[in-house]
């Protein structure tokens, strides 16, 4: 496996065209590795990596800080610096993720389907890995864990680009997922980490590297997002923004409602899943939009309001037209009074993003219409939207939340990570 081994240029060089296709093609040998490679195998890289991440925290945490004085010193914002950073905590989520990757079921070689024909052809339909998967992600360094593992558990090599801001933390987390794949007998290339800063490395993975490329995930920014949409010549798992609602009915318990919103914005406010606007059902607004307003205020939330919202408390700032449509990874809330359910639904699909969206409601023909009608990957009753997460669905981990609507939908966990393929076998049979 000499020639399948990791391609490691100085991490001050520019990442050249050559080197770039080079990483890729020692992908695609990687990924055929992969694509044979026992459940045990690949488990036992897995839980070597997590075991190497637990010993190696004090690294870790040591390259983070590094990272993370930087971004500060360059006045990053503090939401920013919170998907950033890490602790023993978050170092622990991690390889406990890694952890659970492991003990799910290998999702290669499932039989999806299996049919006979009248003529006597037996058909089954049965998965496989996607083969090189390319992540381009920002400021979490976490996701160097979770994308590596869930992409070798589906038998699929990863070229993962991480932030130029989480770039110390990325390649401490890197070196433990390469001491798993070492314990485990697999090329050091089936997570490649791509040793550069320079940007035309991401140019490179949206070309394709020269066709090795299967797959494009992007998470971070929506700048990043539109320029990987708009420039990748590959398939993208697309996730352009999280701008999350919470619809509070009119027959909303108030308790209730409080839990949620509450939990739903300020509960870690920098993730996808948090809520970013807040609808009221105006036929409730007299018993419920006050208690609201006031509990986020009161929480260190910025509100920023219509004519409605605004009238509960002086401290809520005028809401602009711009407001609708933000993602503020922030401590901030948009807050709008609707005219019931219908507006509510409007409301969401002219300015949503088909993240995530939620009603809280004790009416159950109101909760079964939003379920049905808003048209987003997630959409929630009575539960915060920060379960929007694929550990919390039970998938050990994501590689992202895809927002489009082709073959991978939601979280996306091992299963949204493999393809099919038709196994067909005869005894002779020719076509008339």
């Amino acid at each position: 496996m000499e020639n399948l081994k990791r391609v490691e240029p100085d991490a001050n060089e520019d990442a050249a065209a050559g080197v770039m296709a080079e990483i890729g093609r020692a992908a695609r040998a990687a990924a055929h590795v992969l694509s044979l490679a026992s459940t045990e195998t690949k488990n036992r890289a897995i839980l070597k990596a997590a075991q190497a991440i637990r010993q190696r925290a004090d690294v870790i945490l040591a390259a983070n800080a590094q990272d993370a004085a930087a971004a500060e010193a360059n006045g990053a914002a503090g939401s920013f610096l919170d998907r950033l950073r890490l602790d023993v905590g978050r170092i622990e989520t991690m390889a406990k993720g890694l952890e659970d990757i492991a003990a799910l079921p290998d999702p290669v070689g499932r039989l999806l389907a299996r049919f006979e024909r009248p003529n006597g052809l037996l058909i089954e339909r049965v998965s496989t890995p996607l083969g090189v998967i390319g992540v381009i992600y920002e400021s979490r360094p976490a996701v160097t864990a979770d994308a590596g593992a869930l992409c070798l558990k589906a038998g699929n090599a990863a070229i993962l680009r991480g932030g130029s801001e989480s770039f110390l933390s990325t390649k401490a987390i890197h070196d433990c997922l390469v001491t798993g794949l070492d314990e485990a007998g697999l090329p050091r290339a089936a997570i490649a980490r791509v040793p550069t800063k320079d940007r035309a490395a991401v140019g490179e993975m949206l070309a394709g590297l020269g066709g090795n490329l299967d797959v494009i995930v992007p998470r971070g920014g929506k700048s990043l997002v539109a320029r990987v949409q708009t420039e990748a010549r590959v398939p993208v798992f697309a996730h352009l923004e999280g701008i999350v609602h919470v619809f509070v009915h009119r027959d909303a318990d108030l308790a209730k409602a409080k839990k949620i919103v509450l939990n739903a914005k300020m509960r870690r406010t920098g993730i996808c899943g948090a809520a970013e606007t807040l609808l009221v059902d105006r036929a409730g607004a007299a018993t419920l939009l006050s208690p609201l307003v006031k509990m986020l205020l009161d929480a260190g939330c910025e509100v920023r309001g219509d004519a409605m919202a605004r009238a509960t408390d002086s401290r809520v700032a005028t809401a602009s037209d711009a407001d609708w449509t933000a993602e503020y990874l922030d401590a901030i809330i948009a807050v709008r009074v609707v005219d019931g359910l219908k507006q509510a639904i409007e409301h969401i699909q002219n300015f949503g993003s088909h993240h995530t969206d939620c009603i809280v409601t004790e009416d159950q023909a109101a909760a079964d219409c939003f379920l049905k009608e808003v048209d987003s990957a997630i959409v929630m009753h009575n539960a915060s939207t920060q379960f929007a997460d694929g550990g919390e669905f039970g998938f050990g981990a994501e590689i992202g939340i895809a927002t489009g609507r082709m073959h991978a939908r939601g979280p996306v966990g091992l299963e949204q990570l493999t393809s099919f393929k038709y196994r067909v076998h005869g005894q002779g049979q020719i076509r008339p």
